[in-house]
Order: C-alpha cells, then structure tokens, then sequence
C-alpha cells in the first residue's frame, strides 16, 4: 500500500504526477491543514494553496487516482494559530524546533493512517506501509527519519524525486507537462522561514492575513527573549509598517526550511 504526504506546493504535486505517470500505484493522499479552513474557514495556508488543493484533488480523480484526503490534528478543534496566541507564543520553527510541523502535519497524517482498515490489513499479516514524501534532489539532507519511533514497525520512508535525480526545476516541468499551472510557495502564512518578499507580497495580496500575523506577533511580544518576532532577527510588523526599507539582501539568512515546506 502506498501512501502520499501532500503539501501543496511544487514537489508533491510533480511527485504524484510523476508516479501516475510511472505507473506507481497510489492508494491514499492527505493533506494536512493546520487551519480549519473546510470547516469554519480558519485558514493556516494561504489562500492559493487551498485552491490548488481542491483543483488537484480534482486532477486526481479525473486520472483514476484518490481524492485528497484532509487531514487535521485531533483534539478539540484548536488551530495552530489559536494554539499559539493562547500560549503567547510564536511558531517553534522561529526558536529553531520543527515540532509545529510534527504536531499539525505529520502526526495528523499518520494517527489517520494507523486507522485506515486496509492499512490494519496489511499490518495483520506483518506487512509495512510504503510512505512517499516529496523532498527533490536538491535536498537530499531533508531524507532523515521523519517516522515516530514507535512507528518504524508500520512504514517505510521513500524519497522518488532524489532517487530519480528530479530538483526543482525538473519538477516544475512535470507539472508544467501536465497541463497544470504552479502551485506557489505552500507554507502557513505565519511561518517564519518567509522571506523578505514574501511578507511583503502576502500584505499586498492577502492584508488580512498580514494582519493577524502581526496580531499573533504582538501577542507573543511579553515571552519574546532570543529573537524579535517573526522572521527571528526582525519583527514582520516593522517589515509590514515600512516595506520600502526592507529586502532580502539586507535581512539575507540562510534557508532554514520546516518540514512541512514543500517547494
């Protein structure tokens, strides 16, 4: 059985494509959304990133393959963001821990998995589940252990696009063969691994969502001791109030990518 982790963005969409395309069976693919937004429209992605969602789940079905499963971290209905303004606190990923992306991305897709009955079958009769994640070939560092210990008995970790020598680019011809436009930059809209332009294009496109970014920011403000805000050494509602003294030459720091980052 074969299972997919999708993000959204570049990588796990040329990664499906690539599979169908090889023939590679896919049983089951999810999403995990740290937001709410099928259910009360709290969004966690940007806007892009869920309409790209629901137009690939369609490409999927239209190709014989499984609708995208969403999933979300089990609980009692708190978001990521909800989470973090409770706690007064920002995004572990700013402080250098990836647990975020642990609790609301991959914890969601495999407790999901663990009670999907074919699954169960297969691990009745001492099978293992076949995981594919899409991290490319120019990030082969990325293909550690991403499993829980106590689930390494269940799944096997597999990387195609690194195996098949696929980087970015050739990813996004992939996709591009397919008929399909790209997906953007999938990440939650708070993230601090954005860029210098990308807060500035998510202002300009999504105000909105700037705003509560700097409201989670703010409310974070009292336990903030080791960085200045979101983007660690620089605080998003400085960047936000006077965009024009900012760029990514002046705050350049090198890629520290989560793992939910997806191309």
């Amino acid at each position: 059985m074969n299972i997919f982790s999708y993000g959204g963005g570049v990588n796990s969409t040329a990664l499906i494509i690539e599979c169908y395309n090889r023939k590679i069976p896919i049983d089951l693919i999810m999403f995990s959304d740290t937001g709410d937004h099928w259910g009360q429209g709290k969004d966690g992605e940007k806007p892009h990133t869920y309409k790209y969602v629901e137009m690939f789940s369609k490409w999927c079905t239209e190709h014989g393959l499984p609708e995208i499963t969403i999933v979300r971290k089990a609980g009692n209905g708190e978001t990521l963001e909800e989470e973090l303004i409770r706690k007064k606190t920002l995004p572990p990923v700013a402080f250098g821990f990836k647990t975020c992306s642990q609790k609301y991305k991959i914890q969601p897709q495999l407790k999901y998995a663990n009670n999907y009955p074919p699954a169960k079958e297969i691990w009745k009769s001492g099978g293992k589940i076949e995981r594919f994640i899409g991290y490319d070939a120019d990030e082969p560092q990325r293909a550690d252990a991403e499993i829980p210990k106590d689930q390494v008995k269940k799944y096997n970790n597999n990387y195609p696009l690194i195996d098949w020598d696929m980087g970015r680019d050739e990813c996004v011809e992939i996709i591009k063969k397919a008929g399909l436009c790209q997906p953007g930059k999938s990440a939650c809209y708070y993230c601090p691994n954005s860029r210098i332009s990308e807060i500035k294009q998510l202002s300009y496109l999504y105000p909105e969502l700037a705003e509560r970014a700097v409201n989670l920011e703010n409310s974070a403000r009292e336990n903030m001791t080791v960085v200045k805000g979101l983007g660690r050494v620089f605080a998003w509602g400085n960047v936000i109030k006077t965009p024009d003294m900012f760029s990514d030459d002046f705050y350049h720091t090198p890629d520290q990518q989560c793992d939910c980052y997806d191309g």
